[in-house]
């Protein structure tokens, strides 16, 4: 946990992914492993979610950790939370058949539902608004992040 006389100022996360075929990446994250691959309609054997899946994955767990440091901060007993997310895009400039739109989400919806002890709507309101500007990955779809992709 970080102190506030000495806050985190820098935190690199590394990722590492090995291709298996086409659609398939093995990935590794710390000491935890995982499966990427694309359904069937896209060439895939469904072996794991698509990449696609997992960005709106990270972003309901990074919500989930953000709301719940944010109710603790803000004095709220939140029990637990429910996270429903519904992203929009147009696989043309993907699969090359169009170059018209960009090549992500053009619409993400997010729908909480918090179990919240004695809170009232103006409170649930704030605190999911605060969690909403806190979260990191939140703000790295919602912003433009300097990445820099090379051959090596």
């Amino acid at each position: 946990m970080m102190s506030s006389n000495n806050p985190m100022r820098e935190m690199k996360v590394l990722v590492r992914g090995k291709s298996e075929n086409a659609t398939k990446m093995n990935l590794t994250a710390g000491k935890f492993q995982m499966v990427i691959d694309e359904p069937p309609a896209l060439g895939g054997a469904d072996a794991g979610p698509s990449p696609i899946q997992v960005l709106l994955m990270a972003l309901a767990g990074c919500l989930n950790v953000t709301g719940h440091e944010v109710a603790k901060q803000r004095g709220l007993k939140l029990n637990g939370m429910e996270v429903k997310i519904e992203g929009v895009l147009n696989p043309c400039t993907f699969i090359g058949c169009s170059y018209e739109e960009r090549a992500g989400f053009q619409k993400v919806q997010v729908t909480v539902h918090a179990d919240m002890e004695n809170a009232t709507q103006e409170e649930i309101d704030a605190w999911l608004q605060e969690t909403e500007e806190r979260c990191p990955v939140t703000d790295n779809i919602r912003a433009a992040t300097d990445i820099s992709v090379k051959a090596q």
